[in-house]
């Protein structure tokens, strides 16, 4: 805690009132009784020159006539000087006074006076210090908690920065994958374009498909072929267009015209023998001697001529 005195210092409008001043001081023992001193005794109206020589004190005292240009340089001094000192407080000369022969005491008394003043004054303020200081305190708590508020938040933005990067990343990469994919799905559009065109091209050479005799046989007829001699054979003599038929296979363009052909193979051996039935034809046939497989060769001749 500062110990030192209470710095007083006093404006006054002239030399001659620095001695009035002085003079009435002598009897004044404000260091024993309120732990005051007087530091400077400042003779000027300039408010510049004011502002100099109060810097630092805690308690100035304007010594102004009573009269109105002394109230309104008080003023003056009040309004340049008040956010330069601790405390300003106006000391008044008697009006009309004659600085030779004015009484001491009576400058003596109204310094006291004022400063009796700017000490009640300072009193009436220790409350809203206190206020002040309440404040201040919870400003301080408050401002100690938004501190660690802000570090928290620093430290979430952080993560978010760092979670933010990593998402970046991600959709970089992602960005890359869909580019490989998108490159990779104008390849396989342009080899589906391709083997398009190669089946087009396929379709168009009416290929054969291939389907199993006995197979088919069961499935247009349900009935089991046990030799295929008969198909073979008048299939091999006719060459119908289109239709293959070996090896226990019949080739065709479609399905529907491989049963076709069979329907015609059995409509065939039906005129060639009516007295023939319709199981007959899935009976196993002994190999005929090659003059009865000429006989089957004029049938079918004189059936399809």
């Amino acid at each position: 805690m500062d110990n030192s005195p209470t710095d007083v210092r006093i404006i006054v409008e002239g030399a001659s009132d620095v001695e009035s001043v002085s003079k009435a001081m002598q009897g004044v023992a404000l260091g024993a009784e309120y732990h005051i001193t007087i530091s400077s005794i400042i003779p000027t109206t300039s408010l510049e020159i004011a502002k100099k020589a109060v810097k630092g004190a805690d308690v100035v005292l304007i010594a102004t006539d009573v009269d109105a240009p002394g109230r309104e340089l008080a003023e003056n001094y009040k309004e340049a000087l008040k956010d330069h000192v601790g405390h300003l407080e106006r000391m008044k000369f008697p009006y009309g006074h004659d600085v030779e022969y004015i009484d001491p005491a009576i400058i003596k008394d109204e310094i006291e006076n004022a400063i009796i003043r700017a000490g009640l004054s300072s009193i009436t303020h220790i409350k809203y210090l206190k206020e002040l200081e309440t404040e201040l305190d919870a400003s301080t708590d408050k401002l100690q908690e938004l501190s660690t508020e802000n570090f928290e938040l620093q430290q979430e933005n952080q993560e978010s920065k760092e979670k933010l990067d990593e998402i970046v990343q991600i959709n970089n990469q992602l960005q890359e994958q869909m580019e490989t994919i998108k490159n990779n799905s104008q390849d396989l559009k342009k080899d589906y374009s391709q083997l398009k065109r190669e089946c087009s091209r396929i379709h168009e050479k009416n290929l054969l498909e291939v389907f199993s005799i006995k197979k088919l046989w069961n499935e247009a007829f349900n009935q089991i072929l046990k030799n295929e001699d008969q198909i073979i054979f008048a299939t091999n003599q006719f060459k119908p267009e289109n239709i293959v038929v070996g090896q226990g296979w019949i080739s065709a363009r479609s399905r529907d015209d491989a049963i076709e052909w069979l329907k015609v193979i059995k409509t065939a051996l039906i005129f060639i023998d009516p007295e023939t039935k319709s199981e007959d034809f899935t009976q196993e046939i002994h190999e005929e001697p090659p003059e009865e497989e000429d006989r089957l060769d004029n049938r079918f001749k004189n059936i399809f001529d």
